[in-house]
């Protein structure tokens, strides 16, 4: 059975466009809005959702993202809650869905539970952000068995040989990080994007999505002339910081997505 992951960028292919993939952490800024900004993603015209689990120490956030999983960690959102709310979004909404999280939440609540309450959810990959491809096999396997596809990260620094581990053991799409460092806006795309994409291309057959640093329209486009999709983060979260409390933020945050593939 194909993959909402797979269906999708399918369709962007068939459609001759770039894809946007855009991110948001669960639970921020409470649980109740958070329902409302997925929505309003989806609604905005995402090609897919990355859903951040809020986790205490983080490895590859920027301070942006950090403080939004601080919002949402103290207004009590978890692992379990985050698949709460896939699930409820998935009674109306089709969009793909890849679940970002760190390894220490997953083992905790055990990887093949994980993976069955994720599946069950309407989760359609998984980035578990600080397991490196070489030792994955116990969390990715488990994710394979239930459907899911494993997602991981290719960064400057990544060698050949990892490039095409990572598109053997890995399904969906490649998520291609433009930068080294944490994630946070930049005014423009990093030199390296070229060529590390030009590389990943040559050694997977993986869509590709690139990100960390893309905050505007025209970086969007411009990234999605290299690749498949492009990721926004750290500017659609901090678009929902600004107008946490405003009481028209899923129009504001549906408004500012449809802004962001205004280009495409």
């Amino acid at each position: 059975m194909t993959s909402r992951l797979a269906s999708r960028f399918a369709a962007i292919k068939s459609a001759k466009r770039g894809g946007l993939v855009a991110y948001v952490t669960a639970g921020d800024p409470d649980r109740e809005r958070s329902a409302g900004v997925l929505a309003a993603v989806a609604r905005g015209g995402a090609d897919v959702i990355e859903v951040g689990v809020p986790f205490s120490d983080p490895l590859a956030d920027g301070p942006v993202i950090q403080r939004a999983s601080e919002r949402a960690l103290a207004a009590g959102m978890t692992l379990t809650g985050s698949l709460a709310l896939i699930r409820e979004f998935r009674q109306s909404f089709d969009t793909p869905i890849v679940l970002f999280t760190y390894a220490n939440p997953v083992v905790r609540m055990d990887a093949e539970v994980f993976a069955r309450e994720a599946q069950t959810a309407g989760v359609d990959g998984v980035l578990l952000l600080d397991y490196p491809v070489e030792e994955a096999e116990p969390l990715r396997r488990p994710l394979v068995d239930a459907g899911l596809d494993p997602i991981f990260l290719i960064s400057p620094t990544t060698t050949d040989d990892r490039i095409r581990r990572s598109a053997e053991l890995g399904g969906g799409f490649l998520y291609v990080i433009s930068r080294l460092g944490v994630t946070g806006t930049r005014d423009a795309l990093s030199g390296d994007v070229e060529p590390l994409l030009a590389r990943v291309l040559a050694l997977s057959s993986l869509p590709v999505a690139v990100g960390f640093g893309i905050s505007r329209p025209a970086m969007v486009a411009e990234a999605c002339r290299y690749a498949d999709a492009a990721v926004v983060g750290s500017a659609l979260v901090q678009e929902i910081a600004t107008h946490a409390r405003a009481p028209d933020l899923a129009s504001r945050v549906e408004s500012y997505v449809a802004w962001l593939k205004s280009d495409l």
